[in-house]
């Protein structure tokens, strides 16, 4: 079933999400806004693009790149977090974090041993110097006292490198989804504190 996607990125990751936009076997429908709002009033191009593009998605792509971290101090972050929050509000939808390769070695740090349980887990850097505070909160939300690892039941955010998403992209944007319907949404916040 085609699922209707908005993709949220910074410009210099037009390439990746015009390569999302162009894959033969992705079955969705894309509610994407690839040409700029006419205007320089950021409120109303917000406006725009929840009436015209978020309104009726089910699934945020988002693109994590170089320039798509909350504590990036040169890049204007306002459109990406908006939209997220928008994605976030009421009836939310998934929201699916793609990891460009660019990234892959901020964001992948590998495994370590748990001191309190002793099993391994991944290492998983997702934090304010790696996305939004959107994302990241709501990929790592608050756990249950006995738990000492996420799983991902305890999160709202699915994560997937760019090489496995387009090995299998449905299966990426199925699991965000289907996120929408699980126990979990009632943990997700909108403008994480």
């Amino acid at each position: 079933m085609s699922h209707k996607c908005f993709i949220s990125f910074k410009t210099e990751d037009s390439d990746y999400k015009q390569e999302i936009q162009e894959m033969d076997d992705l079955d969705i429908i894309d509610k994407s806004l690839n040409d700029p709002i006419n205007s320089d009033k950021e409120d109303y191009i917000m406006r725009k693009i929840r009436e015209d593009y978020l309104n009726d998605s089910t699934v945020t792509i988002c693109l994590i790149g170089n320039h798509s971290a909350e504590n990036s101090i040169l890049e204007n972050q306002s459109y990406i977090k908006r939209e997220l929050q928008a994605s976030l509000y009421k009836n939310p939808n998934g929201i699916l974090g793609i990891v460009l390769p660019n990234m892959y070695d901020k964001i992948y740090k590998g495994k370590y041993t748990c001191s309190e349980c002793g099993q391994e887990h991944n290492f998983v850097n997702i934090n304010n110097d790696t996305t939004i505070r959107e994302f990241n909160y709501n990929y790592y939300l608050p756990l249950d006292e006995d738990k000492c690892a996420w799983s991902e039941s305890d999160r709202y955010c699915v994560l997937v490198k760019w090489d496995d998403f387009i090995e299998s992209p449905n299966t990426y944007i199925e699991k965000a989804f289907n996120k929408r319907n699980d126990d979990i949404v009632s943990k997700i916040k909108v403008h994480p504190d």
